[in-house]
């Protein structure tokens, strides 16, 4: 895992080249555990970038018309009430500590681009007319709203040795399409996650702070002038960052990070058994989500998993590798998404479980859309095709840990899996109930006129979950 000085700046800068940053906006205190309930002391989101498909995985409607119904049955769970998919054993199984969330829509707001969804989704904040006439060209700005994990990155004491908000195994997508909403936007440069760079041929590998620093000695680390030295050689990777002040927050950060042994500890995912590993699965997201269970022990509020797509299948499910399963979507989940899902996902909860972490980390599955109910898309094939198309009306999370009721189901769908006919949501409430288990209730904070204004305020908490 050794990582040159430059490469590390470079990787460390949040992948923000090009967008310009003016100072970060002060944050109001918020009042701990002002929720009501113990909160949380630590978040993992795992993201299934593309889009999944709800009426495949969490809500199945096997009494619809073939047009809609899901090739896929359901199978009873370890929770009363409860049915998942038939290729999701291992998760159907730990069933009892899941909520499952059916009814989230984006009420009309979004656009159906994967932009809007990821802005909507990680944000809580209804995507702006920018992203109606931009599509999946609009590029991330610094007035965008917060990514709610650096509004709890905010919130929260900075840690001793790490960073606050932490997000792997890669930054959706590549430029010059990068996805809005996974950013601090408008709380300032301070706030970015920290980003770990995976690789699927080798997942045990993540590009982050060694202490053996490509064999150089820990004197260089006190040789500020190297440090320097270096930076201006990477600044040609962020020179648009608008004042010099930030790039020396950013050469502060970096150094100390440089400098700790805990933060190696805290990434050496390798030294975990191999017995867990190969529990988790040993591939990128499998070990995305390992590591995600080591920053909770080392107390990492925030982390986010972003589900890194496999190019090899773009032919196969007609996407870019994710869960953008436009064509072949049923063997593109049975062979190859749902399996890979089922083994990480039913460890991590395990894990944490087993650890008696579960209680005090909230784990959400979330992602931008979900998929169309009525089988075949135009661009690959039509019915022929067995694609899913985009679909924002209706999508599915799940909740576990941080104080969540295991083993209930929220909300409902109609015959068809295309509309919530119960309980309605919008990713605001999703959002507003990941502030509320991190006790975050309090989102007032000052811009930089000395103004008030609210970091989210629209949704509710669900509070009946927990």
């Amino acid at each position: 895992m050794g990582m040159n000085r430059r490469s590390f700046l470079v990787a460390s800068t949040v992948g923000f080249a090009g967008y310009r940053f003016g100072p970060g906006f002060p944050v109001a205190s918020a009042a701990p555990g002002s929720s009501g309930n113990r909160p949380a002391k630590s978040t993992i989101l795992f993201f299934l970038c593309g889009g999944a498909s709800q009426c495949d995985t969490w809500d199945l409607k096997p009494d619809a018309p073939s047009a809609y119904r899901s090739m896929f049955r359901p199978i009873p769970t370890a929770a009363d009430g409860i049915q998942l998919c038939e290729h999701l054993p291992m998760t159907s199984r730990v069933a009892h500590h899941l909520a499952v969330v059916r009814s989230v829509t984006d009420g009309g707001q979004a656009t159906g681009d994967h932009h809007a969804g990821y802005y909507y989704n990680l944000t809580g904040h209804i995507p702006d007319q920018t992203f109606r006439t931009q599509g999946n060209d609009r590029k991330p700005l610094p007035g965008d709203w917060p990514f709610m994990g650096s509004v709890v990155g905010s919130r929260r004491p900075p840690h001793d040795t790490l960073p606050s908000v932490v997000t792997l195994p890669h930054k959706p997508s590549k430029l010059p399409y990068t996805r809005p909403g996974q950013f601090a936007g408008k709380l300032g440069i301070d706030h970015e996650p920290f980003y770990l760079d995976g690789d699927r041929e080798q997942p045990l590998h993540f590009r982050a702070p060694s202490l053996s620093l490509s064999g150089e000695g820990k004197a260089r680390l006190d040789d500020r002038r190297v440090l320097l030295e270096t930076l201006d050689n990477a600044r040609r990777d962020f020179d648009q960052i608008a004042a010099m002040g930030q790039v020396d927050r950013l050469q502060e950060k970096a150094f100390s990070l440089l400098a700790s042994a805990s933060t190696s500890a805290a990434f050496e995912v390798a030294g975990e058994p191999l017995a867990l590993r190969e529990r988790y699965g040993q591939t990128v997201n499998g070990m995305s989500l390992l590591m995600a269970r080591r920053l909770v022990e080392a107390g990492v509020p925030f982390i986010t998993v972003f589900w890194k797509e496999d190019t090899s299948l773009n032919k196969k499910c007609r996407s870019a590798g994710g869960w953008d399963t436009h064509g072949n979507n049923f063997n593109c989940l049975k062979d190859n998404l749902l399996p890979e899902f089922d083994r990480a996902y039913s460890a991590l909860i395990e894990d944490l479980h087993q650890r008696g972490l579960l209680d005090e980390t909230l784990v959400l599955v979330s992602s931008e859309m979900g998929r169309k109910p009525l089988i075949g898309d135009r661009r690959s094939g039509g019915v022929e095709g067995a694609g899913r198309d985009h679909w924002t009306a209706c999508q599915s999370v799940l909740f576990a840990g941080g104080g969540v009721r295991g083993g209930q189901v929220y909300g409902e769908t109609d015959r068809f899996g295309e509309y919530p006919s119960e309980k309605p949501l919008t990713p605001s409430d999703v959002t507003r109930t990941v502030y509320h288990a991190m006790g975050i209730d309090d989102l007032a904070a000052i811009d930089r006129e000395g103004r008030p204004f609210q970091l989210l305020d629209q949704g509710r908490a669900l509070t009946e979950l927990f």
